[in-house]
């Protein structure tokens, strides 16, 4: 065992590990940042199973979904303290997650996966149609699957323009291939050509207004321009940019194999993306109701 540090000591090494993608380390130092604000001091040896449950059932304003990545983040925090030396055991190790309280209308159902219909892209395509970075990010998200994050973090040697494709590292740093179409590809190259900072490797960049520093653009910075850009439409009011992942998902789900869905969208496991093939009953009640109606149509010609 090594000497007794505080857990702002290994929380500091665990998010300074190489090949950490900058987006997921900023998720997880907003993640573990109350934490830490708690609990950063104190010596990780005595940091017990019943502190760490006692926090998290504190974190119960958060959503159920969100309280499962505290904990997952968490936990994998205090596995790499275990596999660096500083504590012989994970203590919460095998904790059971939160569960959905249907009292605060949590519940696991075809809802959980929360897509845009086809009126609410119209009206976002319309939105973002003079921002060129975010129509850009908006198409990229929509017509290839990829997660935020893995966005964010590509350059611009990254992107093979010419074949309409990108390569990202996913979780797990697995890589995959992500391909866009030509629409996507129209909105890149308007990006590219009249609005992207050329001084940078990033592809997608911010100039700060004031030190007028060019960088990548930060998630926090992207969800102000998103919130900005939908609060001023009711109809996309509470969509999340993450959603638009979800609609690439369930746009596809029939279209081909649950095993290329699985693959394009960087899942670990299928199961994950067996959602999408459940989240396709409320799909399939507007598709039976309008078959309803075209039948009902031929008959009454048939009739006359």
């Amino acid at each position: 065992m090594k000497s007794a540090v505080t857990l702002a000591t290994v929380t500091t090494e665990f998010l300074e590990r190489p090949g950490l993608a900058p987006s997921t380390r900023e998720t997880y130092e907003l993640t573990l940042g109350l934490l830490l604000q708690k609990y950063g001091s104190w010596s990780i040896e005595i940091i017990s199973k019943q502190t760490l449950v006692e926090y998290l059932n504190n974190l119960s304003h958060l959503k159920y979904t969100t309280h499962h990545k505290h904990q997952a983040i968490l936990q994998s925090l205090l596995n790499f303290a275990v596999e660096q030396g500083y504590i012989k055991n994970n203590p919460i190790r095998g904790l059971k997650q939160r569960l959905p309280e249907r009292e605060k209308g949590e519940h696991k159902s075809d809802e959980t996966i929360r897509y845009l219909t086809q009126s609410q892209l119209n009206i976002l395509y319309a939105a973002v149609k003079d921002d060129l970075r975010l129509s850009a990010i908006v198409h990229l998200l929509h017509r290839t699957g990829c997660r935020i994050g893995e966005l964010l973090a590509l350059n611009i040697d990254s992107v093979d323009i010419k074949n309409q494709k990108f390569q990202v590292l996913g979780k797990g740093n697995k890589q995959r291939w992500c391909y866009y179409s030509e629409d996507a590809a129209r909105a890149l190259a308007k990006y590219l050509k009249y609005s992207r900072h050329q001084n940078t490797d990033a592809l997608l960049t911010a100039q700060h207004p004031v030190t007028l520093k060019v960088s990548r653009i930060s998630y926090h910075t992207l969800h102000d321009y998103w919130r900005e850009t939908t609060n001023k439409h009711p109809q996309l009011q509470g969509v999340r940019i993450h959603d638009l992942r979800h609609t690439f998902a369930t746009e596809r789900v029939g279209l081909i194999s649950i095993e290329e869905l699985c693959s394009l969208m960087g899942h670990e496991s299928i199961q994950t993306t067996l959602r999408y093939a459940k989240v396709t009953s409320q799909k399939s009640e507007s598709a039976a109701r309008h078959a309803f109606n075209i039948l009902i149509n031929c008959d009454q010609k048939a009739d006359l």
